[in-house]
């Protein structure tokens, strides 16, 4: 499953493109403070198995992947509740380090997820939940035709930046670059500051 993306990777095209550019095509990443913390909250939340608590089956660490869209990955939970009719209901769960941010990179991970879950089992799956552990809180997320949109829009994208072979440039809003791990392999400033430059040169030529 070479040509497939890494789900994961979804969250990081969601914040910025850059920094998916790097991570996921060329093999950058910083390992900080942060993305340590991240790893050893998410490897203490879940290892593989399965437990029962009364009507719900609880999966935890599921390989997940979709064939139609091309995207694979894990699923840190996965609940398997009967509605009242007796139907399956599979609820996805997402576990993240912080608190719920101001944009939409967990959603969409949290849906594709879910599209694969959809594709392999055909079973309902209307929400699922993302536990931040910054704030304690189990959000919702309710999968709306929106929102499948928006992520499968995302996927489409993802692999259009795989095949392009140029790195995107850096992001206008330097209030994320401060918190992104990779800053120091981006260069942001510099590399903004570069670009103006050339263009500077360009227009002076002609």
């Amino acid at each position: 499953m070479e040509d497939y993306l890494p789900i994961s990777m979804l969250n990081q095209l969601e914040y910025c493109e850059r920094r998916f550019y790097l991570m996921h095509v060329l093999g950058e990443m910083e390992v900080n403070a942060h993305v340590l913390e991240g790893t050893l909250r998410h490897e203490q939340a879940h290892t593989a198995g399965a437990s029962r608590e009364g009507e719900t089956l609880t999966h935890r660490r599921v390989y997940v992947w979709s064939d139609e869209l091309m995207v694979a990955g894990y699923a840190d939970v996965v609940e398997e509740t009967p509605d009242e009719h007796g139907q399956t209901i599979l609820l996805p769960i997402e576990y993240k380090k912080g608190r719920m941010g101001k944009w939409l990179n967990d959603h969409i991970q949290l849906c594709a997820q879910a599209l694969c879950l959809v594709e392999r089992t055909g079973a309902a799956i209307p929400k699922g939940y993302i536990f931040y552990f910054g704030s304690r809180r189990r959000e919702e997320v309710v999968f709306t035709p929106e929102l499948r949109a928006r992520t499968a829009a995302s996927i489409r994208r993802a692999h259009e930046l795989a095949r392009a072979e140029r790195i995107p440039p850096p992001l206008e809003n330097y209030n994320k670059c401060r918190d992104c791990s990779l800053e120091p392999a981006c260069l942001p400033r510099e590399t903004r500051q570069l670009t103006r430059q050339a263009e500077i040169r360009m227009r002076e030529a002609r």
